[in-house]
């Protein structure tokens, strides 16, 4: 049954001295093909002089650029959403008869529309390597789907990692280990090398734990990242190679781009400075 949640993620910079910050870029909205049915939306910003107007960018995300008024000794941002996540079936769709079976050609038009998604930004000899481990026989799509983001579950370890960017394919195959947005990217790097559209997607990974006298575990909230992949007839579909699932309810999509850099939930430079970062999610059933 739907679960009604509110969600409260707040981020904190602390200068160790008072800086000037650029404009900023902050993408945690959820994008308007969410599967959660998003009820109210807050953001706020500290210190209070500044300005925030919304954006679209070219992929449709929103975005709020801030402009800071006067210098600072700590920025914070605050998010709070009020969402219904209603359970979905992730295999509610028909595909185009032509995409039932892998491998299959776009028609020209779309093909032409999926350009940006269709890029192979990333080639190395360890990424070449393992493709050639990957069953390309003709088989059904969803089926190709499922295999290749249970083998990526399967071949790469999850860590978390606070150091910026996203590693490259070969780094990590190389290392076998990656954050989420590293297996996301290899998983987009992946289905484009067969062809596949594919976008990097991060948001939030609302997870509600059904309540038992026994059950210990706690709902969480975390930013994640996964990709979405193009199915005529289905559209864009969830792949979480995190855990190896499609995306449900609980993913929820903030920014969804043909790179990563793209998606990255703040952008923004400061004065030279020693800079301290934290946070916290939660995440409340409210029904």
């Amino acid at each position: 049954m739907p679960v009604r949640v509110a969600i409260h993620h707040h981020t904190q910079y602390d200068y160790d001295r008072v800086v000037s910050l650029s404009p900023h870029l902050i993408r945690l909205r959820p994008v308007a093909h969410s599967r959660a049915v998003i009820e109210s939306y807050t953001l706020t910003i500290k210190p209070d002089n500044h300005v925030v107007h919304w954006q679209q960018d070219p992929f449709g995300n929103f975005v709020a650029r801030v402009d800071f008024w006067e210098p600072m000794e700590m920025m914070s941002i605050d998010v709070d959403i009020v969402a219904l996540l209603v359970p979905t079936n992730p295999f509610d769709f028909f595909l185009d008869t032509y995409a039932i079976s892998f491998p299959f050609d776009y028609e020209p038009q779309l093909k032409k529309d999926l350009a940006p998604y269709l890029a192979v930004d990333e080639q190395g000899p360890r990424l070449t390597q393992w493709l050639q481990t990957i069953d390309q026989t003709s088989q059904g799509t969803i089926d190709f789907l499922i295999m290749l983001n249970q083998r990526i579950f399967q071949d790469i370890a999850y860590t978390t990692r606070m150091e910026p960017g996203v590693q490259t394919p070969d780094e990590t195959l190389d290392l076998a280990i990656g954050s989420c947005r590293d297996s996301g990217w290899l998983l987009v790097q992946t289905l484009r090398q067969f062809g596949l559209a594919a976008r990097f997607v991060s948001g939030y990974l609302a997870q509600v734990v059904p309540r038992t006298p026994s059950e210990l575990k706690e709902n969480s909230l975390a930013l994640h990242a996964w990709a979405e992949v193009f199915i005529p007839g289905a559209g864009w579909l969830g792949l979480d190679p995190t855990s190896g699932m499609l995306a449900t309810e609980g993913h929820i999509p903030l920014a969804c781009t043909s790179e990563p850099n793209g998606a990255a939930p703040v952008t923004g430079t400061s004065d030279v400075n020693n800079t301290t970062l934290s946070y916290t999610n939660t995440l409340e059933v409210l029904d």
